[in-house]
C-alpha cells in the first residue's frame, strides 16, 4: 500500500512538472511573439514618423565652388549647424581676456535685470502651479476623489492646462493683458498647474490607504482624511516635484519673453532679429549657470527637508 502511494505521488509530481514546463514554454512563446510584434510595430511607426518628418528628404545644396548638388538633407544640414554654432562663439584671447569678456557681455546690466525678472516670473508661476496642482491632485486621484464626476472634471481641467504649451498660453494672455511679466506668470502658472496636478495625483494613488481609513473610522471628514492621512505621506515627493518644476519654469520663463511675456526671452528675440549671434551664446551661458545654481540649491534643500542632509 505504501509503495502504491509513493508511486502515485511520483506520478502526480511528474505530471505537475510536465504541466509547469508546458505552461512555461507556452508563456515564453507568447512573450516572444508579443515582443516580435511590438518591435515590428515600433520600427514601422518610427519609419513612418521619419518619413513624415522629412528625415529621408533629398535637397539641393550649394558647394564651395558654386555648383549645386542633390544631397540627403541630414548630411547637408549638419555643416550649416556647425557654421551657425561657430558664429555664436566669441573671439577670446588670453592677452585681452578682460576686454573680450566685456565685449561679449556688453549688455550685462540689462541682462541681469531681465534675469532677475525671469526668476521672479518662474517663482510666482511655480507658486500658482503648486497651489492649483496640489488642490486638484486629490479629487483627480482615483483612490481619493469624492465621486466619479469630480474625478472626470478635475482630470479634464488638468489635461487642458498642460496640453496647451506655455507659448500659446503666453500669446493668449499677452492678447488679454498686454505685454509684460503678468502674462508670463499666468501662462507658466497655468501650464504648471496641469503638469504638477498630474504628478501629484499619481503620487496620491500610490499611498497607503490605512491611515485614511483610521481617520475615517475616528469620525473624520474627507478633508480630515486628506490632511492627516494623505498629506504626510506625499510631502517628500511633492517637494521633489515642486523643485524640479521650478527649475523647468526658469527655462520656460526665459523663452516666453520671445512673445512679449517678460524675462530674458525678449533679448533672444532681439539678438536673433539683429543677427547678434554672440549675444545668443552670452544669454545661453547666463541661463545655463542660473539653472545649474538653482539645481544645486534645490537638491540641497530637498535633502534637508526629507532628512538626507544629516545622513550624508
Amino acid at each position: 500500500m505504501a509503495m502504491q502511494t509513493a508511486i502515485s505521488s511520483d506520478v502526480t509530481s511528474s505530471t505537475a512538472i510536465n504541466d509547469f514546463e508546458r505552461d512555461f514554454a507556452e508563456h515564453r512563446r507568447r512573450t516572444r511573439l508579443y515582443w516580435a510584434v511590438g518591435t515590428l510595430m515600433f520600427f514601422v511607426i518610427f519609419y513612418v514618423t521619419a518619413l513624415i518628418g522629412d528625415f529621408f528628404k533629398v535637397t539641393q545644396v550649394s558647394l564651395p565652388d558654386g555648383s549645386r548638388e542633390w544631397m540627403w538633407v541630414i548630411p547637408a544640414g549638419i555643416p550649416r549647424l556647425g557654421e551657425y554654432i561657430s558664429q555664436t562663439i566669441p573671439h577670446l584671447s588670453w592677452d585681452t581676456l578682460g576686454a573680450d569678456l566685456a565685449n561679449w557681455f556688453w549688455r550685462w546690466p540689462v541682462w541681469m535685470n531681465l534675469l532677475f525678472e525671469t526668476i521672479l516670473i518662474a517663482f510666482m508661476a511655480t507658486a500658482f502651479g503648486v497651489f492649483g496642482g496640489f488642490v486638484l491632485s486629490f479629487p483627480a486621484a482615483r483612490n481619493l476623489t469624492p465621486n466619479k464626476y469630480v474625478l472626470w472634471i478635475s482630470r479634464r481641467y488638468l489635461e487642458i492646462a498642460r496640453t496647451v504649451p506655455e507659448l500659446v498660453w503666453a500669446l493668449i494672455f499677452v492678447f488679454c493683458f498686454s505685454v509684460g511679466p503678468m502674462a508670463g506668470v499666468l501662462a507658466i502658472g497655468l501650464h504648471a498647474t496641469g503638469s504638477l496636478g498630474k504628478l501629484y495625483s499619481e503620487v496620491n494613488e500610490n499611498i497607503d490607504m490605512r491611515p485614511l481609513e483610521g481617520v475615517k473610522a475616528a469620525g473624520g471628514s474627507w478633508f480630515d482624511q486628506i490632511r492627516y492621512g494623505a498629506v504626510p505621506q506625499i510631502m517628500p515627493n511633492i517637494i521633489s516635484y515642486t523643485l524640479l518644476r521650478f527649475e523647468i519654469n526658469v527655462r520656460a520663463s526665459s523663452i516666453i519673453g520671445y512673445v512679449g511675456a517678460g524675462g530674458l526671452g525678449q533679448e533672444f528675440r532681439t539678438a536673433m532679429s539683429f543677427q547678434e549671434y554672440t549675444d545668443l551664446s552670452a544669454l545661453f551661458v547666463i541661463i545655463f549657470f542660473t539653472v545649474m545654481i538653482i539645481d544645486y540649491l534645490s537638491e540641497k534643500l530637498r535633502h534637508r527637508v526629507i532628512g538626507m542632509g544629516e545622513r550624508s
